[in-house]
Parts: C-alpha cells; sequence; structure tokens
C-alpha cells in the first residue's frame, strides 16, 4: 500500500489519541484521495466526527490547522503520477481505448505487486512469529466474517487435514461464536479481519481475550480496531482497481502459514495425512477418471 503524508506521524500517536481523534486519523490513513480534493465538512461527515475534530487532529500533529493537512495531500497526490484521481482517469480512458483486458492487466499487476511485498523480510519474520504461535496452540479457532470468511474456511480446511486442531468459528442461526464455549487458556484466536471492519469480530475477539486465549490477526492497517486487543499481527494489502478490495494477498497469507504449520514436527503432518488420505479413498471422494 502506498504511504502518504502523515502516516508515521498518525500511526506512531494513534494510542494517544482521544476516541474521535482516532476516528478522524483513520479516516486520513484510509482514504488520502479524499484528504486532498474534499472539503473538511465532507471528510467529517465520513469519518463521523465533527468538523472541529478535524481541526483539533491537526492541531494535535503540530499543524495550524485542517487547511494545512489537506495542502500537505493535495501535493502530495498531484506529484504523483500514479494518485488514485489520475489512476481512475487513465482507467476510463484506457479501457475506452483497448477494451476491459487493460483493467485485467493492470489488475493482475496490482495483484502480483502486492503478493512480491509479502516476500519482504519483516513480513517473513512476522510470519515465523504468527507459525511458532499457533503451532504451540492446544486450539486455533478460526474467525473470518463477511468477505474474511472464505478465507479462514479455506486455512481450517487445509489444518483439518492434519488433524483435529482447528476449529472454525462460525455456524448457522448466529450460532458461531458458540464453537467457544470449551476454549481456554493455551488456545489461539486467528482471525482476519479488515475495513470496514465488522463489528462482531471485535467482540468475539474481547470475548476470547477475557477467557485467555491468544489473538492472533490478519488485517489491513496499522490502526485497525483488532491492534487494541491482537497479541501477533500480519498485515496484507486489500486496495484493488475494482469497486472491491482484494482478499488475494490475505489467501496467500493463510496458504503459506498452513503450510508452514504443516511442516513443523509437532504437527505430525505425514501420520495424520496418511490417515486423511485413507478416508478420502475408502469414500471414493475423487474421481479417478
Amino acid at each position: 500500500m502506498e504511504i502518504y503524508p502523515l502516516h508515521s506521524e498518525i500511526v506512531a500517536r494513534f494510542n494517544q489519541m482521544p476516541r474521535q481523534l482516532q476516528m478522524a486519523g483513520r479516516y486520513i490513513l484510509e482514504n488520502p484521495q479524499d484528504v486532498a480534493l474534499l472539503s473538511m465538512r465532507d471528510q467529517a461527515r465520513k469519518a463521523g466526527v465533527q468538523p472541529a475534530t478535524m481541526t483539533r487532529l491537526a492541531q494535535f500533529l503540530g499543524l495550524p490547522g485542517y487547511d494545512r493537512v489537506r495542502a500537505i495531500y493535495h501535493e502530495a497526490i498531484r506529484d504523483r503520477s500514479t494518485g488514485f484521481a489520475e489512476k481512475a482517469r487513465q482507467q476510463i480512458r484506457d479501457q475506452a481505448l483497448e477494451g476491459d483486458t487493460a483493467l485485467a492487466a493492470r489488475m493482475f499487476a496490482r495483484l502480483s505487486h502486492q503478493i512480491d511485498g509479502l516476500s519482504h523480510p519483516e513480513v517473513l519474520a512476522s510470519l515465523a512469529t504468527v507459525a511458532n504461535a499457533l503451532t504451540g496452540a492446544r486450539r486455533i479457532y478460526c474467525l473470518g466474517q463477511r468477505s474474511c470468511h472464505p478465507v479462514m474456511w479455506h486455512f481450517n480446511y487445509m489444518i483439518s487435514l492434519l488433524g483435529e486442531r482447528t476449529v472454525l468459528v462460525d455456524g448457522a442461526a448466529g450460532t458461531g461464536s458458540d464453537a467457544l464455549t470449551w476454549a481456554k487458556e493455551g488456545d489461539v484466536l486467528f482471525v482476519l479481519t479488515i475495513s470496514p471492519y465488522a463489528a462482531i469480530t471485535l467482540q468475539i475477539c474481547e470475548y476470547a481475550k477475557s477467557r485467555g486465549l491468544k489473538i492472533v490477526a490478519i488485517t489491513d492497517s496499522e490502526v485497525a480496531p483488532i491492534r487494541a486487543v491482537a497479541d501477533s499481527v500480519l498485515f496484507c494489502p486489500t486496495d484493488s482497481l475494482s469497486f472491491f478490495h482484494t482478499m488475494t494477498p490475505a489467501f496467500a497469507l493463510s496458504e503459506v502459514l498452513a503450510s508452514m504449520l504443516a511442516g513443523k514436527p509437532e504437527m505430525h503432518a505425514h501420520e495424520a495425512l496418511q490417515q486423511t488420505e485413507a478416508r478420502l479413498n475408502a469414500l471414493s471422494t475423487y474421481s479417478r477418471g
């Protein structure tokens, strides 16, 4: 994800901010193009705060007022040939001239860049830390709401082939959290949560924390609400040229993590997969044609 002005300052001082300033700060981090292009009142409305809160945030960051914040972001986007507004203009122009394949090519290029970023040393170090935390858990409870659900379902399915280590926190008729009834200290809640953040996710995390569970999270922002309760966090980009955020990097992270777990001696993957394959063969699960 592209880093815009004031990003480091907002992240570094986020926990010192009152809740209203946090709401304004999160809005700035997640909507840099709006900061440059919309009025302060429009930004405040979208952030869910009063206009005066935007001014207080600017002053909290050592600036005279919010007009200076807008000017800084306007200069940054003007100086970037790949700014948000320019990308939108280019997309409309290129699709009109070249057809739909132009958008597809750019989307694949963006995904390639995002996946490549996950191989950076700091990300790999965080992956190793998370893998160790999950390996040491008695149970891994997997939680993903709405668009996050398929990713966590897939992770749960992969690890379920290795034994009874994982439990999917999901269910019909709102019974998903029932899975945590028997959770206890020594277990881990593995959660994926991205903007817009599902309220129930944080509620379940807070409950799990009160029961002594460790919280391991994948999220999209350094100021995501999950940071307040998570013990370990992995970050994944979700920005997309599409109307919808991308889940591909999150899928990649979860698959790599599942593979890392399978390689841990404590998981006894070889023996477990022999049993799994025996069951699949006995029930003729897959066609041999």
